[in-house]
């Protein structure tokens, strides 16, 4: 205990006021998170403006969710033991975890190639009998995932710098990987410069550069920089003690994230194959992108928050950890109130920026408005989730999201869809499933504070 204390004075994790600590270190996160769903929102206008593309980038958006769920997840796993072994002040122990972090993000990347040349065609054709939409949709799909490592080894390298408590180093890659792809997507896709005009392909190829350019300075940062974690692939080999530590976290962090890719599939179905309805499928994947610019700054101040508490966990001070939680739960809070707001006034002007082909309109209004109730409550939901994922439970988040995606949300639009054959009220089962979240969210926080924090001092 007192070798961590004395380690831990070194680290502003263990020592920084926690307000100021949280606010250093989310604000870069919350910049390039932002800036990240800007290049999203940014992609989806430019493909609104071409037929039948927006349609098909909503088909595809539910592998590239799934993609991006296996490398965030176990970036989060690696975020997490990272932290807490730093925390320990054990720091062989998080290079090792930096170091098969790395290895099992490029082993996903490779898995992900081989579903591009052999998956991305059926999974766009069960969703479609349009021979254009199924064909622009393919070709987005198989860029993103045959070329899609940079992704991988970005979020790997990101959460070694973020579990380190470094996220200004984080923000710099993920700013300079976002601004390429902005500065790409019209060029590419429309044609300047001298660029052939490549249409939804050229989105797809703005995006992949975008993430080989945040990979680039990101492994720069973690590979040449002097840092507490130290990575090095001299003499690897896997540990199966570290892979299973960092799954042990990042594995329900997948599944968590991954049913929100499950729930899209699904939801697409509801649309086009119980209502027959490609407006549904069009809101839905605006929808995505444009809360996300709410959702972003959220998950940068969770981000922060859950590498503040995992090493305050390990150094084992209950009263600082949970004073950033709270910290972090306040700020969440009124980050969506301010979200709910925007969505329910601003509605119309939100959709109009992704309708130049007319076909989202009235559903798309009443969606926004609807959707957008449960925005607090998802506050509550995250914040707990984060805590559960910062002391080792993830199991706690991937349950959460389980009840809460597949067994509420997912049954009340297949009984809305077929009672009312009506689209609108399809919308009304993202209120519903967020309120059973919250009943299930304080029931394991429950748990928690009787059984890990009662151990922890203070």
């Amino acid at each position: 205990m007192e070798a961590n204390f004395e380690a831990n004075r070194r680290n502003k994790m263990g020592v920084m006021p926690t307000g100021r600590l949280l606010f250093t270190m989310a604000l870069p996160v919350c910049i390039s998170m932002g800036v990240q769903a800007l290049y999203n929102i940014v992609d989806s206008i430019f493909v609104s403006r071409l037929p039948n593309a927006l349609t098909a980038v909503g088909l595809a958006y539910p592998m590239q969710m799934l993609m991006i769920a296996v490398a965030v997840g176990t970036a989060v796993g690696m975020n997490s033991l990272i932290s807490r072994r730093l925390g320990e002040n054990r720091h062989e122990d998080a290079n090792a975890a930096a170091a098969n972090g790395l290895f099992l993000e490029l082993v996903s990347a490779l898995v992900f190639t081989a579903l591009g040349f052999f998956a991305a065609r059926p999974f766009i054709e069960a969703f479609t009998d349009d021979a254009e939409v199924a064909r622009l949709g393919t070709e987005y799909l198989q860029i993103c995932l045959i070329y899609g490592a940079g992704l991988f080894i970005h979020c790997g390298c990101e959460r070694i710098l973020q579990g380190m408590g470094k996220t200004g180093l984080s923000m710099l890659a993920q700013l300079a990987g976002a601004v390429t792809n902005i500065i790409l997507d019209p060029i590419l896709i429309f044609g300047y410069l001298g660029f052939p005009a490549m249409g939804v392909a050229g989105a797809a190829i703005a995006t992949v550069i975008g993430q080989f350019v945040g990979m680039g300075i990101c492994m720069l940062m973690v590979f040449l920089g002097k840092h507490e974690v130290k990575v090095s692939f001299r003499r690897f080999r896997p540990s199966r003690t570290a892979i299973a530590e960092i799954y042990r976290v990042g594995f329900p962090s997948i599944i968590m994230q991954s049913i929100g890719c499950v729930m899209n599939v699904c939801m697409n179905l509801v649309f086009t194959r119980l209502l027959a309805s490609n407006v549904g499928v069009d809101t839905l994947s605006v929808y995505y992108k444009t809360q996300s610019l709410i959702f972003m700054p959220l998950f940068g101040i969770t981000n922060a928050a859950m590498s503040i508490i995992a090493f305050n966990y390990g150094a084992r001070d209950r009263q600082r950890m949970m004073r950033t939680w709270r910290l972090a739960l306040f700020v969440c809070v009124a980050i969506m109130l301010a979200g709910l707001l925007c969505f329910q006034l601003f509605p119309s002007e939100i959709v109009a920026v992704f309708d130049s082909q007319g076909q989202i309109g009235r559903v798309g209004i009443n969606a926004f408005r609807i959707i957008s109730l449960h925005f607090p409550i998802a506050a509550f939901c995250i914040c707990a989730s984060t805590l559960f994922q910062a002391i080792g439970r993830g199991v706690y988040s991937m349950i959460l999201s389980l009840l809460r995606q597949l067994f509420a949300l997912l049954p009340a639009a297949v009984i809305l869809a077929l009672v009312t054959r009506d689209v609108a009220s399809v919308w009304w089962a993202f209120p519903i499933a967020e309120t059973i979240s919250l009943v299930i969210s304080l029931f394991f926080l429950a748990r928690v504070r009787r059984n890990e924090l009662a151990t922890l001092d203070g």
